[in-house]
């Protein structure tokens, strides 16, 4: 059969796409067909053939696309061989959990212990003994520096209570004082007291007030503090549940009820008394806020009990604060 004259012939083309790709030249340039080159993305016999050799290989292998393509490469669409069927998907999967990951990886083995965890446990009984509230001034006024960097010690005091459902608590403790702190920071001797701010930021905000800026912390960082001071009181006290007289369930369900539960909502109150009956033992407590310490419990009660004066003091002052200047708030969350 004798060459067109005219134009390209599908052998011309397919030589001319081998010598662009590959660098090769086809023998002869015979041509195939009278009909004209194949455009790309296009249909044709060879695309045909293509897709369905690619189509049978992503059927085989029993996943996507790129699957399939990547058997075809390999000359393995067409029928079946290694990579097709149960056997063949068996080796593979064998071949992948056999490769090597990149690196070395070690072996898993227990946490390490975080330095500034275990720092952090052993100041909360260092605040009980070191970090003591201030006596208060006989104008009973409250300096906001000195305040705030005895209270900032205290978040990790709920860690010693063994529930999760208590990191809300110390979250919010923590966010009051930051808030706190940063009013503070923005004019030290117009914020010196707790009773300035209060002032300040009424006369600042007008009807907003006191729903807004530091007073708002303020209000929710002292009922936190409350329910420390409940807790703490009455494990001092002695005061027990007859039926389990070991467990500190009766002390911190009191200094819930006393000083968050009627700011919660019912599913908030519900999410607490589950973690209230889940209270760690007495011995336990005041183990996990002895840490680090070789105490008796009559030692560590001790200690207590001279942290309480001057806090239990502080604490009753900003209530009263807060009920003189009527900026209690009642909402629930």
């Amino acid at each position: 059969m004798a060459a067109r004259a005219s134009g390209p012939s599908r052998g011309d083309w397919r030589g001319r796409r081998r010598r662009g790709a590959r660098g090769r030249v086809p023998a002869g340039g015979r041509v195939l067909s009278s009909r004209p080159p194949m455009a790309l993305g296009g249909g044709g016999a060879r695309a045909g053939q293509c897709r369905r050799r690619l189509g049978a290989s992503a059927a085989a292998i029993g996943g996507g696309g790129g699957g399939g393509r990547s058997h075809w490469r390999r000359g393995r669409g067409g029928g079946a061989g290694p990579g097709l069927g149960p056997e063949g998907r068996r080796r593979g999967r064998r071949r992948r959990r056999r490769r090597p990951a990149a690196g070395t990886v070690a072996a898993p083995g227990p946490p390490e212990a975080c330095p500034e965890e275990e720092a952090e446990e052993r100041r909360t009984m260092a605040l009980l003994a070191e970090h003591l509230l201030r006596p208060l001034p006989a104008d009973k006024q409250i300096e906001t520096g000195p305040f705030l960097d005895a209270v900032a010690h205290l978040p990790p005091f709920f860690d010693c209570l063994g529930s999760p459902v208590f990191t809300p608590i110390k979250a919010d403790i923590s966010g009051n004082i930051t808030k706190i702190r940063a009013v503070y920071d923005t004019n030290p001797a117009k914020f010196k007291t707790l009773q300035n701010i209060l002032e300040v930021e009424k006369e600042m905000h007008g009807t907003e007030w006191p729903k807004v800026g530091a007073t708002l912390a303020l209000m929710w960082l002292k009922r936190g503090l409350r329910f420390i001071q409940v807790l703490l009181q009455s494990i001092c006290d002695g005061e027990r549940d007859e039926n389990h007289p070991n467990l500190i369930r009766v002390n911190a369900t009191k200094a819930y009820e006393m000083a968050l539960k009627k700011y919660h909502g019912w599913f908030v109150q519900k999410i607490f008394q589950g973690a209230l009956y889940a209270a760690p033992y007495k011995s336990d407590f005041l183990k996990a806020l002895s840490k680090g310490q070789n105490v008796t419990e009559e030692q560590c009660l001790e200690k207590i009990r001279l942290f309480l004066v001057n806090y239990t003091a502080t604490i009753d002052i900003i209530y009263e604060m807060y009920t003189k200047m009527n900026a209690e708030l009642n909402y629930t969350v």
